[in-house]
């Protein structure tokens, strides 16, 4: 996933970041397992044992060497009033009150880059991975965020799609399909009545070049299937579809990968993500984004969200994905970005959370976490 990944590169232990900017509940310890980390990992939902055995895992690391291509967005300002579950009326994302920075902020009250890291990324929200295949415990821990969130609106990533990563950093997932489809079930069983964000198995559609062209359909259709699960669970849950990047595929083929998987119909879907765990601006990804959704069709009101999380300062000259130096935080998440058919910046890959180069996959690195708020 050098070259294409662009979520899941390290997948650390549960405890990523998942506060929410209006402060937040829930001091939840599912915690993923660090587990090599492709481009995105899971955030902590809802504690496994231990530490490392939780059931949210940390956003992987890798960002895909690989740019992935965000076309030139469609000055479609128009968001049509489709059926898609209501956007939320206010700014409440969910802050998780238990991830690897929290820790180490609690941990270390005199580190004079306390003050920094603290105020600029542990007091912001961040979705929650679930990246560890634990189907006994999965809809305890998702519901152990989604009850917490109150009124807020938290942000969940399911990442256990067979051979995701394709083998890379953050391999692992469930055993097969069947099992997959069974994991989302369970999965859905925890994201209550409320409002809530599902940022669908990062990857999982941008790189699957890995995979058989049998294998591709069958995972498409796998995808559709969940969105589709998901959606019936809680009618008020948006669901968003794998759209890499703006330096990766083109959006006419991301677009007929994404159509396959179910993301033009609003049953399964509300849009796309872009960005995961990569540092593309938010301008090219909205650009992207909208070229995307053009080539998609489907409902008017399909809608993306993009991954501000480390893109601040834009991607590295030279397509270094792994902790490279000189990037910064971008857009706070926000349920209001003001940009057409942009539905939301959110931070789904951990800012602070290492590639695999500064630190282990996936793990907080404090000293990345600095560079990254000074940035």
């Amino acid at each position: 996933m050098v070259a294409a990944a662009s979520v899941v590169a390290a997948v650390g232990t549960v405890t990523g970041m998942v506060s929410a900017l209006d402060e937040g509940g829930g001091r939840d310890q599912a915690r993923p397992k660090v587990t090599r980390s492709p481009t995105l990992e899971p955030l902590p939902a809802v504690p496994t044992p231990s530490a490392s055995k939780s059931s949210a895992k940390p956003s992987p690391a890798k960002t895909s060497a690989k740019p992935r291509p965000k076309p030139e967005p469609k000055t479609s300002t128009q968001r049509p009033k489709e059926p898609r579950s209501a956007a939320p009326s206010a700014d409440s994302l969910y802050r998780h009150g238990d991830s690897q920075v929290l820790d180490w902020v609690r941990a270390n009250r005199s580190d004079p880059r306390r003050p920094l890291i603290e105020s600029r990324i542990a007091d912001r929200p961040a979705a929650v991975w679930f990246a560890e295949y634990a189907p006994e415990t999965i809809t305890s821990r998702v519901r152990a965020v989604t009850a917490n969130a109150g009124s807020r609106v938290p942000v969940v990533v399911p990442y256990a799609i067979p051979d995701r990563d394709c083998g890379g950093a953050s391999q692992g997932g469930a055993p097969d399909l069947a099992a997959y489809d069974a994991w989302i079930g369970k999965f859905a069983a925890g994201l209550g009545s409320g409002e809530v964000v599902v940022i669908l198995e990062p990857d999982a559609i941008a790189l699957s070049e890995c995979l058989s062209a049998k294998q591709r359909t069958a995972r498409y259709a796998s995808l559709a299937r969940a969105g589709r699960t998901l959606k019936a669970a809680n009618p008020r849950a948006r669901v968003y579809y794998d759209a890499g990047h703006s330096g990766w595929n083109n959006a006419a083929e991301q677009a007929g990968r994404l159509r396959a998987a179910g993301a033009a119909s609003i049953a399964s879907s509300d849009g796309i993500f872009t960005n995961v765990s990569n540092f593309h601006r938010t301008g090219a990804e909205a650009a992207y984004a909208r070229k995307v959704l053009a080539a998609l069709g489907g409902p008017a009101g399909l809608g993306a969200v993009i991954d501000t999380s480390r893109n601040g300062n834009g991607a590295p000259a030279d397509g270094e994905w792994c902790d490279p130096a000189g990037r910064g935080l971008g857009e706070s998440p926000t349920l209001r970005t003001g940009q057409a058919r942009v539905d939301a910046y959110l931070w789904i890959k951990l800012p602070g959370e290492s590639d695999g180069c500064k630190g282990a996959p996936g793990t907080f690195t404090p000293d990345y976490a600095y560079d990254l708020a000074r940035g």
